[in-house]
């Protein structure tokens, strides 16, 4: 079937497709595995570090290649869902992904690797804004919200079991097999798609801004760029400052061209909506925090704490189960709907932060403060992200629903890189070594080696610490101009 818009004034668009629980959950294996190799790779860090001998700038890299690659095309392939239809770009992406995991899993260098996760950034591209466009379509206004929260557990799960199949995949074959789990799941994935998800499109729908994507991957790579590059070489040094003054320069750039052009990738005209900017704001930071302190929790535990990749990755795996739990029981879309849009959003991201400072305070200890860190972190994942992805996606036009995911997930791609590259930043500012495992090796003693192990745990200490603050901003600043949005609405409604 297919769908033109206005595409929310059928009586189907008002009760929702009758395969959508079905076709839900299609589209969410078809998400797994964008989420699979995320975070599977976090947990092949120490093996990449080894084998590659990969220093710390070529870890964050491997994950900013994809990421930011991603975050500078979502939006126009948003757009291009938008028109061109949506079930097409997620095929597209399935099969761009899977080609993508094989040239990961076949590279032996580190240029190799990055280059092979830039390509496979643009499968997941399409992935990302289809599967959350097409849920918005198929579900009738009234269910989005738990839509987008069974959406977003399915996400989480994915974080819990990535690290487990990537500890099993690394404790029994090379470090490559960890990319060819994604091709069994890509293969079904495109299998069901074709066989059960409708296509939907807006035929009247804007043609793609590819200058715009251009514009916006340049300067988000370019920004990124300088902050990896800050500590080892300084944050006055001219590399530092010219790469710097390219991101600015070219992501203003980027602003004026798309206020000026009838076909923006993003419309400028979305941040005139407080609900809209409000939960920009709050994604932005909740994934700079999120993103950064994660990519650093995987080495405390490797590195520092001993544990194997597969023992790291069932320690991990508590996050995501306590975000599971809440959102297929509905507990957490209950708590939204009793406590109000703002009011979730605020008290999910204080406790993201109180377990984001739980870990660099009490980790140190042992697993306790990990495990309860672990936990705070879950439930108010469970609870604020959904709640934002919906803020976003309801102030933007259903018709250009593959343009609102397509934010969602710039926001969220750019907001993990950002936090990869600064809290990578400040672990390296506060320990200047190459990586852990060289300290190491070139430690002539016992002592020398606990100095080594003690800074870098310092420095994962206060990482951590930035990651809560980020995080603790994002939820208040979300939570106060989400309010005002909705007193502005009811004054409006009241004139009325």
């Amino acid at each position: 079937m297919s769908t033109t818009s206005p595409e929310q004034t059928s009586p189907q668009a008002a009760q929702g497709h009758p395969q959508r629980w079905l076709i839900l959950g299609v589209i969410c294996l078809a998400q797994l595995t964008v989420l699979l190799d995320n975070t599977v790779l976090n947990v092949a860090i120490p093996s990449l570090t080894r084998e590659l001998r990969a220093a710390t700038s070529d870890i964050q890299w491997m994950i900013n290649a994809y990421s930011l690659v991603q975050s500078g095309l979502l939006l126009t392939a948003g757009s291009a869902a938008d028109r061109y239809g949506r079930k097409k770009m997620l095929v597209a992406g399935l099969v761009l992904f899977g080609i993508g995991s094989l040239a990961a899993a076949l590279a032996d260098s580190t240029g190799q690797l990055i280059a092979a996760r830039a390509g496979m950034g643009v499968g997941g591209a399409l992935l990302l804004t289809t599967t959350l466009a097409v849920a918005m379509q198929i579900f009738a206004p009234a269910e989005h919200p738990k839509a987008i929260g069974i959406w977003s557990a399915v996400n989480a799960l994915g974080f819990a079991i990535g690290p487990l199949i990537g500890g099993f995949m690394l404790n029994h074959f090379w470090w490559g097999a960890i990319f060819l789990i994604n091709l069994p799941v890509a293969v079904l994935g495109l299998i069901a798609v074709l066989a059960l998800v409708p296509e939907s499109k807006n035929p009247r729908g804007d043609r793609p801004d590819l200058l715009g994507a251009l514009l916006a991957t340049i300067g988000m790579t370019s920004l990124v760029y300088a902050i990896i590059s800050g500590p080892a070489h300084g944050w006055t040094s001219p590399r530092v400052l010219v790469t710097a003054t390219v991101a600015m320069v070219v992501l203003a750039l980027f602003a004026f061209y798309e206020s000026r052009i009838p076909y923006p990738m993003l419309d400028m005209h979305f941040f005139r909506d407080r609900r809209f900017t409000g939960a920009v704001a709050g994604a932005v930071l909740i994934t700079f925090g999120m993103g950064g302190a994660l990519f650093l929790l995987t080495q405390h535990l490797q590195f520092v704490l001993g544990y194997g990749p597969l023992e790291a990755g069932l320690r991990t795996a508590p996050l995501a189960l306590s975000v599971v739990a809440l959102n297929f029981t509905g507990l957490a879309a209950r708590w939204t709907t009793r406590l109000g849009t703002p009011v979730a959003i605020g008290l999910g991201m204080v406790l993201m932060s109180g377990g984001l400072v739980s870990i660099a305070t009490l980790a140190s200890g042992g697993y306790g403060g990990t495990l309860l860190g672990l936990l705070l972190i879950g439930a108010g994942c469970a609870i604020a992200n959904p709640a934002m992805a919906h803020a976003i996606m309801s102030a933007i036009p259903p018709a250009k629903a593959g343009v609102g995911a397509g934010i969602n997930g710039t926001l969220a791609e750019f907001g993990n890189g950002l936090g990869v590259a600064v809290l990578g930043a400040v672990l390296n500012s506060r320990f200047a070594a190459v990586s852990l495992p060289v300290a190491l090796a070139a430690a002539g003693s016992a002592a020398e080696r606990k100095q080594v192990t003690d800074a870098f745990s310092a420095g994962l200490e206060t990482s951590q610490l930035v990651g809560a603050v980020a995080v603790l901003l994002g939820g208040l600043l979300a939570a106060a101009l989400l309010r005002r949005a909705e007193r502005a609405d009811s004054g409006m409604v009241v004139a009325h």
